[in-house]
């Protein structure tokens, strides 16, 4: 299997994933190819350890160590980029599974591909760099070859993922001159399955301490330590077209449906994941732990839970106050020191997903989402914390930075921020941005923070 962003959490979750398959079923050719993205960094650890890492698991009461040995080769996309073409077109890749975050996908405002990126337009004109751009040359050096069947599973954290990536890559063949984008969007309808899936598992960053740990326990240097809480799940969309790895031997649940738990994990999970980073970045707690031993900010993100998110999924069936309080604790788990600056990363691009559909939900049944208006207030507080710099350790970290910025321009009061961010039609559509009752709301939950 070939996989596209071979960073923490992939090796983590869907890696560890596959190895327990691999000694659950004795298929042991279940290699991992990882192509890294944005830096050399995971190639310069890994490869001189023969792709060996370390996993450090963490509870509240005791930590464990093992070894994976499930990735085989990594690849960086920018120096390699036609070698990871080539791949693709491997009679012995059946499979290709990808962790971009959600800011890897260059989608537009409308959710097609973003055609205005200079980086997309590059691709287009013959490039690679770009995930839709790699997947779509890769396909067509398939279809070249006479490759078969090809099932593309995306990883990360988007409703209805794999139709998503779909979407995003039909419209990439779009978007080419005729003939050509004709002839390998054909093939690509024909061979290829783009199956969603929903992971869980919190992946705090790694430190020097944790590596330090590893050392002292095995007895050798690991670079490529990644750490991770004992919770993992994942559920996946029984559609594939070609050989996969039998992970459901592995604990991973295959279903005809996803889209039930995406809802679930995004908007209870996620959405109180960066409610607490906000909120509790802004009190000066450095941890998730921390924010949730806060009593205030803990019963702020349980009424988010049990007011507005619960009533939203009422229809799919699934037990939101139960998980909720799972939820809750595995995020109280203090060995893990998951910062609040690191979740509060890329926020133009989690509040569409995370805390967004919660309010739109809650606005349609006539309710007003008070808790997760508190959330959005959070985040208009701390891109106003960032562009004051006030504190060293508040860094807007987002791909939108100066839109955001601009759009707070040098607004000090509620109402002007709320005005301003509301016009980011990229976050907020065209459909919030004229919403008084939420306007109101947010300058009022914005004013107290501020």
């Amino acid at each position: 299997m070939l996989h596209l962003g071979i960073g923490a959490f992939h090796r983590a979750h869907q890696a560890v994933f596959t190895e327990d398959a691999a000694v659950a079923t004795g298929e042991d050719h279940w290699g991992i190819c990882g192509i890294t993205q944005r830096s050399a960094a995971v190639l310069d650890q890994l490869r001189p350890q023969d792709c060996l890492y370390s996993v450090l698991e963490r509870g509240r009461a005791e930590e464990q160590i093992r070894v994976v040995g499930q990735v085989t080769e990594v690849l960086y996309a920018a120096q390699d980029a036609a070698a990871t073409t080539s791949l693709f077109a491997d009679p012995g890749i059946s499979l290709v599974t990808l962790t971009v975050t959600e800011k890897g996908y260059r989608r537009s405002a409308e959710g097609g591909l973003d055609r205005a990126d200079p980086v997309v337009v590059a691709d287009l004109a013959g490039g690679s760099a770009t995930v839709v751009g790699q997947l779509v040359r890769g396909l067509q050096a398939r279809a070249r070859a006479g490759g078969g069947p090809l099932s593309v599973l995306s990883c990360d954290n988007l409703a209805g993922n794999g139709r998503v990536v779909e979407h995003l890559v039909l419209d990439f063949c779009d978007a080419l001159p005729a003939p050509e984008g004709e002839a390998i969007g054909s093939w690509i309808e024909e061979h290829v399955a783009f199956p969603s899936s929903m992971v869980d598992r919190i992946v705090p960053a790694t430190s020097e301490a944790d590596r330090a740990v590893v050392a002292r326990a095995l007895g050798v240097e690991d670079r490529a330590v990644v750490v991770a809480e004992p919770f993992r799940q994942w559920v996946i969309e029984n559609r594939f077209v070609a050989p996969r790895p039998a992970w459901e031997q592995a604990g991973a649940e295959l279903v005809d449906d996803v889209e039930p738990y995406e809802r679930l994990k995004l908007r209870t999970l996620n959405g109180t994941h960066s409610m607490l980073a906000y909120l509790g970045a802004l009190r000066g707690h450095q941890t998730i732990a921390e924010a949730v031993a806060d009593d205030e900010l803990r019963g702020w993100a349980w009424r988010f839970i049990s007011d507005d998110v619960a009533p939203t999924l009422s229809a799919d069936g699934l037990d939101v106050i139960a998980y909720g309080e799972q939820v809750l604790e595995r995020f109280a788990n203090p060995a893990l020191q998951h910062r609040t600056t690191q979740v509060a990363m890329d926020g133009s691009q989690k509040l569409p997903l995370r805390l967004l559909p919660t309010v739109r939900a809650r606005l349609e049944a006539g309710a007003t989402p008070e808790w997760a208006d508190l959330a959005v207030a959070g985040w208009m507080a701390y891109v106003v914390r960032c562009r004051d710099r006030r504190e060293g350790s508040f860094v807007l970290d987002d791909p939108l930075a100066e839109r955001l910025r601009a759009a707070v321009g040098d607004r000090t009061d509620a109402v002007g921020v709320v005005d301003g961010l509301v016009q980011v039609e990229e976050i907020f559509g065209p459909d919030l941005r004229d919403v008084r009752r939420l306007r109101e709301s947010l300058a009022g939950h914005l004013e107290g923070l501020l």
